[in-house]
């Protein structure tokens, strides 16, 4: 992997990940743009204890382009996008319209490709593989800064996700602090290892679902499962076996083998609703999802006793908002209102089906 750090017009950071090491990215953004202006605030609500991100400036971000109009594409002619080469193999940068900024974090795209019309289940293994790897120097870049607790790499498919830009493409929020849900997490493992005399909910996790109907991959170094109290219709969760923190600590056996995993559950989620696939792809009709990378947060647990880094368990969370064909999850009274999930599908059946459409 070659990368080579530049600036936008804007002077917004862009990073060029290339799979070839003679690959030469001199190309200046032409675009006449003045410097970007945020108004990101972190707001915390004390009835709660979590924390909420304003930024009105977000109102004017671009919306459903056309396909010719695209800002992810490469610049091509008179035609000046975001990526100011011609082409590209992965291209991260930061978002013109960010959640967070400045003291409050920082937002980041990351383009898997420079095909418009691709996804990330059509990506070739040399291709994920350059993903997680760009994933991996993103989190540990970010990771050094002063104002960042926890990094987030995610993709957003689809919209009825709520996706505005077609071309595919993810994000990276670096925090500057610990999320609700991994605090979440991070007390539930608390309790768990003082409740077992020193032992890891995470694996403990891992074991029983081992033992369970709930399988949907397993290979040398990576199970993929549906979690015996999933939230969504169709919900998966990809575990390495080696217990690691983040994606820094992942050894060179689960990296080479993530790409033929990854792309093969994103496969089946394209197959789970009508079963069939698209002549020459060894896929279905688009599913939307989200699939976000849990990451322990960076440096000293405080809040949490007998807690350490080490504890936590790297793991990818994949769901679908759609529960049958033509059909979606709306969060409702229950969901929004109270936080409590109601699953129409039971995770077992879930499992069975995505099984099912193996390739």
């Amino acid at each position: 992997m070659k990368k080579t750090s530049t600036r936008l017009a804007d002077g917004r950071e862009l990073i060029y990940y290339d799979l070839r090491d003679d690959t030469v990215r001199d190309a200046v953004d032409r675009r006449p743009l003045e410097r970007t202006v945020t108004t990101s605030e972190i707001r915390h609500d004390d009835l709660l204890g979590d924390a909420v991100a304003v930024a009105s400036h977000r109102q004017g971000r671009t919306y459903h382009p056309p396909a010719d109009e695209c800002p992810l594409c490469p610049t091509r002619g008179d035609r000046l996008t975001e990526i100011p080469d011609s082409a590209y193999d992965v291209v991260v940068f930061e978002n013109r319209f960010p959640s967070l900024a400045g003291d409050s974090g920082r937002c980041e795209v990351v383009c898997f490709t420079s095909d418009h019309d691709a996804s990330f289940a059509d990506l070739t293994d040399e291709q994920a593989r350059l993903v997680l790897d760009a994933w991996t120097d993103r989190t540990s870049e970010l990771s050094h800064l002063p104002s960042v607790k926890q990094v987030f790499c995610f993709e957003n498919r689809g919209e009825e996700i709520g996706v505005t830009l077609g071309h595919p493409h993810g994000q990276i929020y670096a925090y500057p602090f610990v999320t609700p849900r991994t605090a979440l997490m991070l007390r539930s493992l608390a309790a768990h290892k003082e409740a077992s005399g020193g032992g890891n909910l995470f694996d403990a996790v891992l074991e029983r679902e081992l033992a369970a109907e709930r399988v949907v991959l397993a290979t040398d170094h990576w199970v993929a499962f549906v979690p015996y109290a999933a939230h969504w219709p169709y919900e998966v969760h990809l575990y390495p076996r080696r217990r690691v923190p983040d994606l820094l600590a992942l050894d060179e056996g689960a990296r080479t083998e993530f790409p033929q995993v990854y792309l093969e559950l994103l496969r089946r989620f394209d197959r789970i609703f009508d079963g069939g696939e698209r002549e020459g792809t060894g896929r279905g009709r688009p599913t939307p999802y989200i699939a976000a990378w849990h990451q322990a947060p960076f440096g000293a647990l405080e809040d949490v006793d007998g807690v350490v880094r080490e504890d936590f368990a790297l793991h990818l969370e994949l769901f679908t908002i759609r529960r049958t064909s033509g059909k979606l999850k709306f969060l409702a009274g229950s969901e929004s209102g109270m936080s409590v999930f109601i699953n129409d599908v039971p995770p077992e059946r879930a499992a069975e089906r995505l099984r099912e459409v193996a390739s």
